[in-house]
């Protein structure tokens, strides 16, 4: 399962006092933690924002649920940033990071004998369309840590 990251201005207008942002942010913890997410930084006086992972693969349902959550918690209008996920280099990463594009491909690896993996893509032609190979690549190296290779078929 993939993990994603949002990250989340709790308090853009800067309504609540101090006493009131720690509380409520303590209580968010409290919740985000029995629904199966993980506070990763919590919001300051100065910085309003809040850091949380959470397990799922649609970065918009992901950011719709911590939405929710801050909203019902905090009674503000949060503003939700980008769902970001966490990349530990495996084939689901890499499987992620083509659904992202709204392709799938056939993955192998191989040892380079050098200490890292070589990972090879298969793509069908017809799925990729006007997206440039070298931006798939890209994205797969930045997720896989390791060289890629990418054949369209």
């Amino acid at each position: 399962m993939r993990i994603a990251v949002v990250r989340v201005t709790v308090d853009p207008a800067r309504e609540l006092p101090p006493e009131t942002l720690r509380q409520r942010s303590e209580y968010f913890a409290a919740q985000a933690n029995k629904s199966g997410m993980r506070v990763l930084s919590m919001p300051t006086e100065q910085h309003r924002e809040l850091r949380v992972s959470l397990p799922g693969t649609d970065a918009a349902e992901l950011r719709e649920t911590v939405a929710a959550l801050c909203a019902d918690v905090f009674g503000t209008r949060p503003e939700i940033g980008p769902a970001t996920f966490v990349s530990h280099g495996t084939d689901d990463d890499a499987h992620g990071v083509l659904a992202g594009f709204g392709i799938a491909g056939e993955l192998s690896r191989v040892d380079s004998g050098e200490g890292y993996d070589i990972v090879t893509v298969r793509l069908a032609a017809a799925d990729i369309g006007g997206i440039p190979e070298s931006r798939i690549r890209t994205a797969l190296e930045a997720a896989l840590n390791c060289e890629v290779q990418v054949i369209v078929d």
